[in-house]
């Protein structure tokens, strides 16, 4: 009994060394934002495989095509507002989702899966593993890809 109570157990804890990356397509076509973002940002996380650890950066790559097809439920097209401060007095700025949807809808996904991710550095480079497309081109033909599936 005394040798089962030393011998312990040890969580196994992910190496940067040892993690092979892979990478991910999305199709956003028809798929609502907040669902996509979500999944999205657990792919980046590695919260999808079985060694993931906090406090390293173990996930995978993604490539988000046709962003600008992707899709809000309820209101959010006419009553989401995004906020931005210049510093200065009376530097703030508001823009509605509408308007930035139609100018930049890349910009949209990035920053809803942004919100997702940790705000530390390890955070920011996690979200570096993310490229976002408007069309259904990408110019990343060459890395050997897996679809991801996003259920609407």
């Amino acid at each position: 009994m005394a040798e089962l109570l030393t011998q312990s157990q040890k969580t196994p804890v992910a190496k940067p060394a040892e993690l092979t990356r892979n990478w991910y397509v999305v199709d956003a076509d028809g798929v609502v934002l907040g669902r996509l973002a979500a999944e999205v940002a657990k792919v980046l996380r590695g919260k999808h495989k079985p060694i993931f650890t906090p406090h390293v950066d173990c996930g995978d790559g993604v490539i988000v095509v046709n962003a600008g097809r992707v899709r809000v439920t309820g209101k959010k097209a006419e009553q989401k507002v995004y906020f931005r401060h210049s510093g200065y007095v009376g530097g703030a700025k508001l823009i509605p989702f509408k308007r930035m949807f139609e100018r930049k809808p890349e910009w949209v996904i990035r920053r809803a899966v942004r919100g997702m991710l940790p705000k530390t550095k390890l955070g920011r480079q996690m979200l570096k593993k993310l490229r976002v497309y408007a069309g259904p081109e990408h110019p990343h033909l060459g890395l050997e890809t897996q679809p991801l599936r996003v259920e609407s």
